[in-house]
């Protein structure tokens, strides 16, 4: 009889794979919940990670023209109002203000709102109506375009079910506005952001990713094309990773966004949004992180090694300590993917395995054992987060092979999450195999679900009531690799795509 395998995770992602998320991140101590309902505190070692993000993709935005800028965290109601579609999109999710301070409440002891507002104010739950009010005044002439700001924010959706990272009700983003003078320019912006979101889910994260554009069902509120990125979790189900959006005219007409053209002819601008989150932590932890805990993909991983001194007594740890510090000092001239390396000396008093499984957990890439006897050989021990490999390896030879090792990890991750979606996406061309494939068959983890599903449809309308019935949904329509032309799973219409249909977060 064999006994069944320890993990540092339990349960397991085979045996519950929602609690094995938390989990994850409660070990790897990345969040908790906070008192706020539905709200989290992220903490230090999650939101260096989240830091690391936004340094390479601040990089990226900058690099494409772009500056970043504030805007308020309150919106006047009557500015979600100008734009029908945007204000039905998100009025379930506003977060509203109706008064400007607390009073005594002699009655209760305690405190009650007092001072309401002229006009109620809600907590930003996207910032274009706000910004493009401060645009219609900034945009006068065609030479005052384009606009390509970008802000780092917060943003309240009140979500009644909630899941650290994948859906809170306040969270961290970024939000990008654009204002053109052409659609042909806007919408070529819209394409870009997309591909620089791609860029850096699949560079940097370590995340395969689908670049599609949404159904007019699953589009932003207020836009008339939605692009997005599209990944695999381990438990087959997607989730949308980024989002990029071309507005049209829509929010330039109801914002009163105009502009002299060449001609000296008054015109509307062409408007883009576009935005990711502290959502892609979540996509991190569900596409890399094992039964032990996270595996953080060396590129934006907060520590690309930690050194573990051992010793027995106090003579010993002078020495070890003496190691560890010029080997860290040699480790940190050398530089990963345009930074320098970061590593770690962990010296608590702990026991070495306590230390150890710390570290796993965390998911650090390399860790770095030195006690007396690697000394001697000038040499330590090494082992690898991605595949648990452990060796001992000189030190001339570990710093003259470190950045290599790395970049076999980030590949190897890379390549680890585009096998597993490979493995389950298929096509499927008719209702019956398409019920079979989205109708739960692992009665012991009903959480493991089928994977992506490349169809053939002639209109969402018609697949609608069967998607509902099954809780599947359209995610995109792939950008790449999709000309030729079929025939729908359902109606048996022609239609011209195959899109990708999915569970999803």
């Amino acid at each position: 009889m064999n006994k069944a395998i320890k993990t540092a995770i339990s349960p397991t992602r085979e045996e519950d794979y929602p609690e094995w998320y938390q989990q994850v991140i409660k070990g790897a101590d990345l969040a908790e919940n906070s008192p706020v309902r539905g709200c989290m505190v992220i903490k230090p070692w999650g939101y260096a990670l989240w830091e690391n993000m936004q340094r390479v993709l601040d990089k990226m935005f900058k690099q494409t023209g772009h500056q970043n800028a504030y805007f308020p965290l309150f919106i006047p109601m009557s500015f979600l109002e100008q734009e029908a579609k945007h204000v039905e999109g998100f009025a379930k999710e506003c977060a509203v203000v109706t008064h400007h301070r607390l009073e005594h409440d002699p009655e209760t002891g305690g405190l009650r709102p007092a001072g309401p507002l002229e006009e109620p104010l809600i907590v930003r739950p996207t910032s274009e109506t706000i910004i493009g009010a401060m645009y219609a005044k900034w945009v006068q002439s065609y030479r005052d375009l384009p606009i390509l700001i970008n802000q780092w924010a917060n943003v309240v959706r009140w979500e009644m079910r909630t899941r650290l990272f994948l859906r809170t009700a306040e969270f961290l983003w970024q939000e990008g506005h654009t204002v053109h003078a052409t659609k042909e320019e806007a919408i070529e912006e819209t394409y870009k952001m997309l591909d620089v979101y791609a860029d850096f889910a699949e560079n940097f994260m370590a995340v395969p990713v689908i670049k599609g554009e949404k159904t007019p069902g699953e589009r932003f509120p207020g836009a008339d094309i939605t692009l997005s990125i599209e990944a695999m979790m381990q438990d087959r189900k997607a989730l949308q990773a980024g989002t990029s959006h071309f507005l049209g005219q829509n929010f330039s007409r109801a914002q009163e966004i105009k502009f002299q053209d060449q001609n000296s002819e008054v015109a509307y601008a062409w408007t883009t949004s576009w935005g990711v989150s502290t959502r892609l932590i979540g996509a991190l932890i569900m596409t890399h992180a094992d039964d032990d805990g996270m595996i953080m993909p060396p590129r934006i991983a907060p520590s690309h090694a930690v050194i573990l001194p051992i010793y027995r007594d106090e003579a010993q740890r002078a020495d070890v300590l003496d190691y560890c510090r010029n080997l860290k000092a040699e480790l940190e001239e050398l530089a990963f993917a345009g930074r320098a390396l970061e590593v770690d000396i962990d010296d608590r008093d702990l026991r070495g395995g306590e230390k150890k499984w710390y570290h796993v957990k965390r998911g650090v890439p390399l860790r770095i054992e030195v006690g007396p006897k690697d000394i001697a050989k000038d040499a330590v021990f090494l082992a690898r987060r991605d595949t648990g490999e452990q060796q001992s390896v000189g030190r001339a030879e570990l710093l003259s092979s470190i950045v290599g090792r790395l970049s076999e990890m980030q590949d190897n991750l890379f390549q680890r999450a585009k096998k597993m979606r490979e493995e389950h996406t298929v096509e499927i061309d008719s209702e019956a195999e398409f019920r079979k494939y989205f109708t739960p068959n692992n009665a012991d983890n009903p959480e493991i679900h089928a994977g992506f599903a490349m169809c053939y449809f002639a209109s969402e309308e018609a697949v609608q009531p069967l998607l509902d019935e099954l809780k599947v949904t359209i995610r995109c329509i792939p950008l790449e690799e999709n000309d030729q032309p079929g025939t729908c799973f359902l109606t048996g219409q022609p239609a011209e795509k195959r899109a990708v249909f999915a569970k999803a977060y």
